[in-house]
């Protein structure tokens, strides 16, 4: 759905810029929802955001035939950064398809965007998002390691200190940031916007008495490791049931999963559901649970979109220690925190928990739900445009 930006508007012209669907991605989505009803809002990316008012223009990337790999590999190896970063199709992609696009302001949403942006739009001011901790993000993965890690830390040396301003998702990630490159970046929570949904009552619910349903939600993605939260429920009394609402395409971990799950009908896998009726849909369930182990720096201080829909939802919370998420679920009581991610230390923990506890959790969501709603994500990323917009003068 592809409409003009409003002209009428008073505000800026500004561009929002990411190599991702911008139909699924919700951070960004978020960023467009804010800003359109502001400004002149362009949204460049993989797939439309379908927001009234939001010009889109699509990006792909080119075929890369394999010579152009061997190329790109020899760069990369070579530590011929500037030639690789110039060269990337989704560059040479942009710089045909941004062609003839006037911005005052660009929203470069995580480390590739973000020299695109300032090379296109020399006289834009540019917000760079980052959404996780790029020098570090899949360090975990050995093609990372050896091809893109350094690329990763010359980009942020390079690109993030000409930027007039920063965001990311938490702390962690802020200081490491600051550590690398002197930008202090401002955070923006994956935080969802408000939903008035009431915490479920399990008595009232139906089903067996003191029944305990466990849910999760998100990318079926290798490295998060979402056999151990089979596992973590395998190791529970009957009370407790999983239901996994998954999303990807690596059928053959899929498999893996089912296998894992060994026929256990406590254990059901349920068709995606639509970024905005998540909360709706989870609401149904007890306790939103997420198992993340700190495989990489990211991974370590993960701070992700599903902890505050399991709050929106009005869930009781179950997570590892994952310092960023254990904050946010102490702070405001809202579940448990085992000591340490392996299942049988959560599976302890959730078996102590009765109908009662579970209450308890699912009513300090619902005290909490506005404090950690997109509300004051609003206020920060309009804030910061609104200042760019008017430097750009």
């Amino acid at each position: 759905m592809a409409v003009e930006p409003r002209a009428d508007r008073p505000g800026a012209r500004v561009l929002v810029l990411a190599f991702s669907d911008l139909a699924r991605d919700p951070r960004v989505h978020r960023q467009l929802r804010f800003l359109a009803p502001l400004h002149q809002v362009t949204a460049a990316g993989w797939a439309d955001p379908q927001i009234d008012g939001v010009r889109f223009v699509p990006l792909a990337p080119r075929p890369k035939p394999l010579p152009r790999k061997l190329l790109a590999a020899v760069r990369l190896l070579a530590g011929r950064f500037d030639a690789y970063t110039w060269n990337r199709s989704e560059v040479l992609d942009c710089r045909t398809r941004l062609a003839g696009i006037e911005a005052d302001v660009v929203v470069a949403n995580d480390i590739d965007a973000l020299p695109v942006a300032l090379a296109l739009f020399p006289g834009a001011r540019v917000l760079f998002d980052a959404h996780e901790y790029a020098p570090l993000e899949f360090e975990d993965r050995l093609f990372f390691r050896v091809f893109q890690q350094r690329l990763r830390a010359w980009q942020c040396r390079t690109f993030i200190p000409r930027a007039a301003a920063m965001t990311t998702v938490c702390e962690s990630i802020a200081e490491a940031y600051e550590r690398d490159t002197g930008m202090r970046a401002e955070i923006v929570l994956n935080a969802p916007d408000y939903e008035p949904l009431p915490p479920t009552d399990t008595s009232a619910r139906g089903g067996p008495p003191g029944s305990i349903r466990l849910v999760h939600h998100g990318a079926a993605i290798r490295s998060r490791r979402i056999e151990a939260m089979i596992r973590t429920l395998r190791l529970l009394d009957p009370r407790f049931t999983l239901d996994l609402y998954l999303t990807g395409g690596d059928t053959a971990y899929f498999d893996e999963l089912r296998r894992e799950a060994g026929g256990d009908e406590r254990v059901r896998f349920n068709d995606p559901v639509p970024m905005r009726e998540l909360p709706r849909v989870l609401n149904a369930y007890d306790v939103g649970l997420f198992l993340l182990e700190p495989t990489n720096f990211n991974y370590r201080f993960a701070l992700p979109n599903k902890l505050f829909e399991f709050v929106q939802a009005r869930l009781a919370v179950a997570i590892g220690p994952s310092p960023e998420m254990a904050r946010v679920v102490r702070g405001h009581q809202l579940g448990i925190v085992a000591d340490d991610f392996r299942p049988e230390t959560m599976a302890n923990a959730l078996g102590a928990l009765d109908a009662g506890a579970v209450m308890r959790f699912k009513r300090a969501a619902d005290a909490a739900a506005r404090a950690l709603s997109a509300d004051a994500a609003r206020e920060t990323i309009t804030r910061i445009v609104g200042r760019l917009a008017a430097e750009s003068r």
